[in-house]
């Protein structure tokens, strides 16, 4: 068998990496209400020691990296990380997840460092209740980014929406109307169930079914192909739009059979799976003196205990305990 595929048949070939579990917003579905505990700057991993995990990855067939916190734009000399990950041989595709807050004046940076593609959270279109969702009034800093950065030349650039029943559910045809006007991906992501002590209500719950339902009031949506680097959205367009639509649907539709991903957390754990949390540490035997067969051989170990499916919808089996921040986006 392949060193990248699971006991499932699936071939990994993608690493999310979380460069920081500190964050400038406070989003209501990512950050715990009570007891946030940031890490020690000791604790986290060092930009050589995530090069060190994304070399030994590539050689195990991993041919996509997506750098995430946390926010991490605010970490220290993070294009810098950005430009040596660029440079790794066998990275087919490599980007961005932000809130946006810092890209009007790192997209030029990102951009010269290597990056094309980015992914930026925004929840709403109203500065109001942004405010309300992230804990911080910054849409105009987000939107002012995001102008920068399609002038810059990323593509795509990517909104990342966690869709919630009766906060920004209303807005969906706004939403649809983006991805007419400008070439931007508009990603629908269901709301789920992460961490112990978070905000998550069953009640805010809409599932991508009702919301593809809905907007196929706005217009007809026309099926997009998966691409070689597709993630899990199912793709969509309007006629004649610019951009585009999706669907990620962890609850209602699981990708888990065409899952290719691992998560490194901040704190140097690998994760499996974004819904359980049965982790590898990997930072301890880094910080030894491992040799890089013993980095493959924790990465494989890795890949080896994908579980064939979430069980997210079960509370009370393969919860997700820890907040959102501290995983990675």
């Amino acid at each position: 068998m392949s060193p990248n595929v699971d006991h499932y048949n699936r071939r990994i070939t993608y690493l999310r990496v979380s460069v920081t579990d500190r964050c400038n917003l406070r989003c209501i579905y990512c950050t715990p209400v009570n007891d946030l505990k940031l890490l020690d700057h000791a604790n986290i991993l060092s930009y050589e020691e995530i090069l060190k995990v994304i070399q030994v990855a590539t050689e195990l067939g991993m041919k996509k990296v997506r750098l995430t916190g946390g926010e991490p734009l605010i970490r220290k000399n993070f294009v810098h990380l950005v430009a040596s990950v660029c440079r790794i041989p066998r990275i087919e595709d490599i980007s961005v997840s932000t809130n946006g807050v810092l890209l009007k004046k790192m997209a030029r940076p990102l951009f010269e460092a290597g990056i094309r593609r980015i992914n930026v959270s925004l929840d709403t279109l109203n500065p109001r209740k942004y405010a309300m969702v992230t804990g911080r009034d910054c849409f105009d800093d987000v939107w002012e980014g995001l102008e920068v950065a399609e002038a810059v030349g990323f593509s795509p650039i990517k909104l990342n929406v966690v869709a919630m029943r009766g906060i920004n559910d209303d807005e969906l045809f706004q939403f649809a109307d983006l991805s007419v006007q400008k070439p931007y991906h508009i990603r629908f992501i269901e709301y789920m169930p992460i961490a112990r002590g978070g905000n998550w209500r069953p009640q805010k719950y809409i599932s991508s079914d009702e919301i593809k339902s809905k907007l196929n009031t706005f217009g007809s949506l026309h099926k997009i192909p998966r691409s070689i680097h597709a993630g899990p959205a199912r793709r969509y367009r309007f006629k004649s739009a610019r951009g585009e639509i999706g669907f990620i649907s962890a609850l209602s539709h699981h990708f888990c059979p065409s899952c290719n991903r691992l998560r490194l957390t901040a704190d140097g754990k690998l994760r499996p799976c974004l819904l359980a949390d049965d982790e590898i540490d990997i930072k301890t035997p880094l910080r030894n003196g491992c040799s890089q067969e013993d980095l493959k051989r924790l990465l494989s170990k890795a890949i080896a205990e994908k579980p064939r499916e979430h069980h997210a919808e079960f509370l009370k089996r393969g919860q997700c305990l820890r907040p959102m921040v501290a995983i990675g986006g």
